[in-house]
């Protein structure tokens, strides 16, 4: 499987810029446009998908009958649609620890993260993923990275106009969908979605805190890169049990 990456998109940024200020009037014109694009979400939907099909022709994803698979459908068996958007589920057979969401509905969670976690754990970071897609931080990442695209590309005139992304540019949309950071901020909403998300189905809110935990146990060595781009494991843990307890949960 390729590896996805967010520095490929910081290169990539930085190049970009270095030729906006090189053009002068010309790049500002540029920027300036760009900074205008607008999408709907149905636009960012369909972007999307068209990543994460990259995505899975580039990864080695589980037919219906392995064993992974079935297990994943069995935990979303109820959860075919998510705050109104439809999901589709697959994994994929790496090692990593990780999963992510896309504004298509998109989840792919990897063999790495089903091999540490319960079914609960699993539904909780599930929940988290898609609390980025409900909460529109998917849709903001998204943007950026098509700005990006459009920029070192030319995917988009002044008046903020996206063209047809071609293959090698689709990929670098799914480096973008892979490797996209969320604020503090983000993940803490991210956060209260899937504890609202298992409180809501009637699962164990505390699977949210384990998840950390665990998480917080394998330290810098491939821990799930969404959940974990905040090094705070424990304390989001600790969050989470305290609310449990308010909420007279545990």
């Amino acid at each position: 499987m390729k590896r996805f990456s967010t520095p490929i998109l910081v290169l990539c940024f930085t190049a970009a810029t270095f030729v906006a200020q090189a053009q002068g009037g010309l790049g500002q014109a540029i920027l300036e446009g760009l900074g205008s694009i607008t999408l709907s979400d149905a636009q960012v939907a369909e972007y999307s998908r068209q990543g994460v099909q990259q995505m899975d022709a580039q990864s080695p994803v589980a037919g219906p009958n392995d064993p992974y698979t079935q297990r994943l459908n069995r935990i979303v068996a109820r959860h075919r649609t998510i705050s109104g958007i439809p999901v589709n589920y697959k994994v994929y057979l790496v090692k990593d620890v990780n999963a992510f969401a896309a504004g298509d509905g998109s989840v792919r969670v990897f063999k790495g993260l089903m091999d540490i976690m319960t079914d609960g754990e699993l539904i909780a970071v599930i929940g988290h993923e898609m609390g980025h897609v409900v909460n529109h931080d998917t849709r903001d990442a998204m943007k950026s990275s098509l700005r990006r695209a459009a920029l070192r590309d030319g995917l988009a005139s002044t008046n903020g106009v996206l063209g047809r992304l071609s293959r090698s540019q689709l990929a670098g949309l799914a480096d973008g969908l892979y490797g996209a950071k969320f604020s503090r901020k983000q993940e803490t909403e991210a956060d209260d979605y899937s504890y609202g998300f298992l409180k809501s189905h009637g699962y164990s809110v505390l699977a949210l805190a384990t998840s950390f935990e665990k998480l917080a146990k394998l330290g810098g060595g491939g821990t799930l890169e969404v959940l974990s781009s905040h090094p705070d494991s424990q304390k989001r843990a600790a969050r989470v049990r305290d609310r449990a307890r308010r909420d007279g949960l545990r």
